[in-house]
């Protein structure tokens, strides 16, 4: 009988701990998206955990040290890496990209500080929010200059919701 009651209390800890990975996984997920399928997405992005990537527009930079605060906007780029490699590589699709006036746009604001790679054409891959207001308010910031480094879009964590 104490058996039993140990095998019993072993399967309610594990049953338990299933539904905390469970339930928390959901919460905090994370998709990895281009432009394009962030506003294909409208308003069920809003205030989603999201992870965009996109091409610097070096000439909308502001930054302010007093705040920290950091906005700028980056240009859609294609989220497949065969495309990026059929394109010529990372440096030419961030080139075509902020060279083209109609691809798709977002403003990204940021609190922290400006990040030295942080420059024209280099390749953005921000976490956090899309606002109402359309702007992503991102909580984390990575940068890839393609000078520096020669590696081409990561691969897409999973697809779109």
């Amino acid at each position: 009988m104490s058996r039993t009651k140990f095998i019993f209390a072993g399967v309610l800890i594990v049953a338990a701990v299933v539904y905390l990975i469970v339930s928390n996984t959901g919460s905090t997920a994370r998709y990895f998206l281009t432009i394009e399928e962030l506003q294909a997405m409208g308003g069920r992005a809003v205030g989603r955990n999201l992870t965009v990537s996109g091409a610097v527009l070096g000439d909308t930079i502001v930054y302010d040290p007093g705040i920290p605060r950091l906005t700028f906007t980056i240009v859609h780029v294609p989220g497949d890496p065969k495309e990026v490699e059929r394109a010529g590589g990372l440096a030419a699709v961030l080139h075509a990209a902020v060279n083209n006036p109609n691809a798709p746009r977002l403003e990204v604001v940021y609190n922290g500080v400006k990040p030295d790679l942080l420059k024209h054409e280099s390749q953005a891959i921000i976490r956090g929010q899309l606002g109402e207001d359309g702007r992503f308010y991102a909580d984390e910031l990575l940068l890839k200059c393609p000078t520096r480094y020669q590696e081409e879009v990561p691969e897409q964590a999973g697809g779109a919701p």
